[in-house]
């Protein structure tokens, strides 16, 4: 009785398996074809390069004090060694802060692209879910992610459709 049962129970899931319809995207694909997107991302390679000038300026700076320093440690006092390296250590910790401040984990940088590509994110989802929706795809893959894909059949790549949907058109 319980191999019938359990027989019975593969055969459904089996069965079920089966019923279920799969599509793939390739988003890096997409993307490449929403200009938006190319815009964002210059906008952000603009920002990334003028706040990564800032850090390298105080970098520089905190780099020129320390060779100054070392020119003139002979000449020194105790005390005025000790300002001294305290001004390299508070320009470093500045070139530092600022670094974190720009590039951190939740910095300036990460917010910025974060209000630059959601809202290109959630319109491709919702063209996505609602191709999915209107065909009875249960799920749907990124075929440019390391998904672990081998072969998939370009027959069931909805990416040209999801551009068609967002109003994009395909050379």
């Amino acid at each position: 009785m319980k191999k019938f049962i359990l027989m019975a129970v593969m055969l459904v899931a089996s069965l079920s398996m089966h019923a279920q319809k799969y599509a793939l995207v390739d988003m890096e694909y997409i993307l490449s074809h929403v200009p938006a997107y190319e815009r964002a991302n210059e906008q952000l390679n603009q920002v990334s390069k003028k706040w990564q000038a800032e850090v390298e300026a105080l970098n520089t700076e905190a780099s020129t004090m320390y060779k100054n320093y070392q020119n003139e440690v002979v000449f020194l006092s105790q005390e005025q060694k000790k300002a001294k390296q305290e001004e390299i250590m508070k320009k470093e910790k500045e070139a530092s802060d600022l670094k974190r401040k720009y590039f951190g984990p939740e910095g300036e940088l990460f917010k910025k692209r974060e209000s630059l590509m959601s809202p290109i994110q959630d319109e491709i989802f919702n063209a996505v879910k609602e191709i999915s929706e209107l065909r009875g795809y249960s799920m749907v893959l990124d075929r440019a992610s390391n998904a672990g894909i081998v072969f998939a059949s370009p027959k069931i790549d909805i990416s040209n459709e999801v551009l068609d949907k967002l109003g994009y058109s395909v050379n």
